[in-house]
């Protein structure tokens, strides 16, 4: 009933920048909180950034001042800008919103199918 779409990602030089993209649609009521997850191989999901409806970010500490999060409530889209590339940062990138949807206003929490970032010379 909610799907994401990401894109935005690719294979960049240690300092380089990419942006990614998620948009939702759906059935879809409104979105409270959307972010943004990676997992590298052979670790578990992590969280990177969440973002609310308000605008209020929260990153977590060793992306602080690289990963900016932003979100375009009309789109139903969020972005995150990645900025001072490391290796350590390649991973798949995944979207994640939680909100309400129209039929019987019930929670949702939708992923999208991730998005690859690779941080290689």
């Amino acid at each position: 009933q909610v799907q994401l779409a990401e894109s935005g990602g690719g294979l960049v030089q240690p300092g380089g920048s990419l942006r990614l993209s998620c948009a939702a649609s759906g059935s879809i009521s409104s979105i409270n909180s959307m972010g943004w997850y990676r997992q590298a191989p052979g670790t578990q999901r992590e969280l990177v950034a969440t973002i609310t409806s308000g605008g209020s970010a929260h990153y977590i500490e060793h992306v602080k001042g690289r990963f900016t999060i932003s979100r375009d409530n009309a789109k139903s889209t969020v972005y995150q800008q990645l900025i001072s590339l490391k290796p350590e940062d390649t991973a798949v990138y995944y979207c994640n919103a939680d909100g309400i949807l129209t039929i019987a206003h019930s929670r949702f929490t939708a992923w999208g199918q991730g998005t690859q970032v690779t941080v290689s010379s």
